[in-house]
């Protein structure tokens, strides 16, 4: 098996491997009332794409935020980690008030819209420096990041 560099290397360059893709496609959030869940998900106006009750121990169901290409699997038996513990999950909107806005109309709590940069970045852009959190009933931690232009180099090239 090879081993991963890491020595500390910071480049952007993405090692030459083979082209096999891989996409991220479900992310497991662990919470504690199956029920709770799938109203809070659902409220948000997520897609529900799944429903499966196994048995008395093992409930999963996936939800897909809108136009996402990643879900989420919540659910009883589904996952080992401590409800709640999950922190900085980020839903990428083009406009964090306009999303925050539609969030509050829908009952959720969503914290104030804030700027936060990394120190060489004070004269760029909204692009990835604007939030707003929020918070699902286990306190596991979402957060709206404004994403309206691509870092370069963001898209994969065939």
């Amino acid at each position: 098996m090879a081993s991963s560099d890491v020595s500390g290397n910071t480049s952007m360059e993405t090692p030459e491997v083979e082209r096999v893709d891989m996409k991220l496609e479900v992310v497991t959030v662990p919470v504690s009332d199956v029920d709770r869940a799938r109203r809070f998900y659902q409220s948000l106006g997520w897609r529900m794409d799944a429903d499966i009750a196994i048995s008395d121990e093992v409930h999963n169901m996936q939800f897909t935020p809108p136009h996402s290409e990643c879900s989420i699997h919540v659910g009883k038996g589904v996952t080992t980690m401590a409800p709640g513990s999950i922190d900085r999950l980020i839903l990428a909107v083009e406009d964090v008030a306009a999303a925050r806005d539609e969030l509050i109309s829908r009952g959720v709590e969503v914290g104030e819209v804030y700027e936060q940069r990394p120190p060489g970045f004070e004269s760029e852009g909204r692009s990835y420096f604007v939030f707003a959190a929020f918070s699902d009933p286990d306190g596991n931690g979402w957060l709206l990041q404004e994403v309206t232009t691509r870092i370069p180099g963001r898209e994969w090239e065939d």
